[in-house]
C-alpha cells in the first residue's frame, strides 16, 4: 500500500519578514532611564540611548512640542535603530512617520507639499464621541450552517449576559463572519458597536479562569459587565491630520486612503480642517497628539527644504522632528557653502544633537548573536568569532549580510549549524567595500569611463587603507 504523504500547510498570517531592524523592540532603558547593556534588541550606544530616553519622556509628558533632534554618527553606528526604538517605545497611540530625505525629490509634488504631508502624518488627533454599544459576557454562540453549498446564508444566535440580565440576539451573515474573525467563544467578554457592527474582544471572564490549565500570556481576564447590556459609552478614535486631509480633499472620501496617490492638497482644505479641529479642542471633543517625524539622510535635503523646516517647527501643532545623518562637514545641497553635517547653522542651532559612537568588538559580537537569533540561524562559536573579526575589519552591516548567506551555504552541504567553512565560502563570494575598491584600482583601465584624477586616486586610497 502506497504511503500517503500530506503536504505541509503554513499559517500565512504568522509569517513576518525579517528586516534590518526587525529585532528592535524598544530603547532598552529601565524605569530611571538608565540603559541596560543588552535589552530589547539594543546593544551599546548607552549615552545616545539615554539621551533618546530623555527625549522620549518629554514627548510622553507633552513638554517638547516643536523641538528637533539630530542623530549624528558614522555609518553603521545604530542611528536608525535608535529611531526605531523610539517608535516602538512610544506605542501605537503616538503617531510616528518615517521618510528618507531623498524621497522628497522623487515624488510627483512640490518639495514643501511632500514635507507638509509628512509633518501632518506625525500629528495625531484623538477624537471622543458617545456611541451605543452592547457589552456583555458570551454565554453561547449557535451557528446554523446550510446543509448544502449554495443554500441560504448562515444564521445563528448569540447569547450575552451581564450581572443583571441575559439576552439572545439573532445573527446575520456579516455578524457571524465578524465573530469568527475575532474568534469569539463562550466565556469571552465582548463589546459590539451598534452603528458599525464592529466587535471588540475585551478579554475572558473571571468566571471562566479555571476552564483550562494552560493559557497563553496574552490572555486577559476581566469582570463580567454590570447593568444593562445596551449602554452609551465614550469611544476614542485616533487619526492623523493627514488622514483627515485626504478624506476631505477627494471625491471618493474615505476610499482615498487606499488609492496611494493623494496628490497635492489645497491650502484652503487644510485651513478648514485646522479650524474644525481647533473647535473640537475647545469643546473638549478632541485633543492633539504631537507625534514624531523621522527624516533619515537629512543631508540630502536642499536649502529650500531646510528653510521650510525652520518655519514649520515654529507652528504650535508641530510634531517632534528627529533627523539623522552620517555626513561630516560637507556642502549644503543647493548652495556652495559648507556646514557641519550639511545642515545650515540656523537650523543646527535648533537641534538637540545626539552623537553615536562606533561599536566595540564585544558589542559587534552581541549584535551578531541577536541577528542570528532573529534570523533563526544556528552558528558555531568559532564561526561567530570569525564573523565578529570580519565585522571589525570591514563593517557591521557586511557581517550581518553574511549570516543568511552562510546559512544557505550550510543548508546546501546539509549541515546543522553554520561553521567556519560556510563563513569563508560566502566571504569569498561577496566582496566588502575595501576588497571591491582594491579590485577596481587593479582593473580600472578595463572599465568604461575610468577617468580618474589625482584627487580621486587619493580618495580611493583612503577607502582601501
Amino acid at each position: 500500500m502506497a504511503e500517503l504523504k500530506l503536504s505541509e500547510s503554513r499559517d500565512l498570517t504568522r509569517i513576518e519578514r525579517v528586516g534590518a531592524h526587525s529585532h528592535i523592540r524598544g530603547l532598552g532603558l529601565d524605569s530611571s532611564l538608565e540603559p541596560r547593556a543588552v535589552s530589547e534588541g539594543m546593544v551599546g550606544q548607552t549615552a545616545a540611548r539615554k539621551a533618546a530616553g530623555v527625549i522620549l519622556r518629554m514627548i510622553k509628558d507633552g513638554k517638547i512640542a516643536g523641538r528637533a533632534v539630530l542623530l549624528a554618527g558614522q555609518p553603521g553606528t545604530g542611528k536608525t535603530a535608535i529611531a526605531m526604538g523610539m517608535a516602538k517605545s512610544l506605542g501605537l497611540e503616538t503617531p510616528f512617520a518615517m521618510i528618507a530625505a531623498s524621497e522628497i525629490f522623487s515624488l510627483e509634488m512640490s518639495k514643501t507639499e511632500a514635507l507638509t504631508q509628512s509633518f501632518r502624518k506625525a500629528i495625531g488627533v484623538r477624537i471622543k464621541e458617545d456611541t451605543e454599544v452592547i457589552e456583555g459576557e458570551v454565554v453561547e454562540v449557535n451557528i446554523d450552517r446550510p446543509a448544502a453549498a449554495g443554500a441560504a446564508s448562515k444564521t445563528g444566535k448569540l447569547t450575552l449576559k451581564t450581572t443583571e440580565m441575559e439576552t439572545v440576539y439573532d445573527l446575520g451573515a456579516k455578524m457571524i463572519e465578524a465573530l469568527g474573525k475575532e474568534k469569539v467563544s463562550s466565556g469571552d467578554v465582548i463589546a459590539i458597536d451598534k452603528a458599525t457592527g464592529k466587535i471588540t474582544k475585551l478579554g475572558r471572564s473571571f468566571s471562566r479562569s479555571r476552564d483550562f490549565d494552560a493559557m497563553g500570556p496574552q490572555v486577559k481576564f476581566v469582570q463580567c459587565p454590570d447593568g444593562e447590556l445596551q449602554k452609551r459609552k465614550e469611544v476614542v478614535h485616533c487619526v492623523t491630520l493627514h488622514e483627515i486631509d485626504v478624506i476631505n480633499s477627494r471625491t471618493q472620501g474615505f476610499l482615498a486612503l487606499f488609492t496611494g496617490d493623494t496628490g497635492e492638497i489645497r491650502a484652503e482644505v487644510r485651513e478648514q480642517i485646522d479650524t474644525k479641529v481647533a473647535e473640537w479642542r475647545e469643546e473638549g471633543k478632541a485633543e492633539i497628539v504631537p507625534g514624531v517625524l523621522f527624516i533619515d539622510e537629512v543631508h540630502m535635503l536642499d536649502i529650500e527644504c531646510f528653510s521650510f523646516l525652520n518655519r514649520a517647527l515654529e507652528n504650535e501643532m508641530a510634531p517632534i522632528l528627529v533627523v539623522a545623518t552620517n555626513r561630516g562637514i560637507t556642502t549644503i545641497r543647493g548652495t556652495n557653502y559648507k556646514s557641519p553635517h550639511g545642515i545650515p547653522i540656523d537650523l543646527l542651532d535648533r537641534l538637540l544633537i545626539i552623537s553615536t559612537q562606533p561599536y566595540t568588538e564585544d558589542e559587534i559580537r552581541k549584535i551578531l548573536d541577536i541577528r542570528c537569533q532573529e534570523e533563526e540561524v544556528e552558528m558555531t562559536e568559532s564561526a561567530k568569532h570569525l564573523l565578529t573579526k570580519i565585522g571589525v575589519e570591514t563593517s557591521l552591516r557586511y557581517a550581518i549580510h553574511l549570516i543568511t548567506a552562510a546559512a544557505l551555504a550550510c543548508q546546501k552541504r546539509k549541515g546543522k549549524a553554520v561553521e567556519l567553512e560556510d563563513i569563508n565560502r560566502v566571504y569569498n563570494l561577496f566582496l566588502d567595500v575595501k576588497r571591491s575598491t582594491q579590485y577596481l584600482m587593479e582593473y580600472q583601465s578595463q572599465y568604461m569611463f575610468s577617468d580618474t584624477g589625482e584627487a580621486d586616486e587619493d580618495e580611493t586610497n583612503a577607502m582601501v587603507s
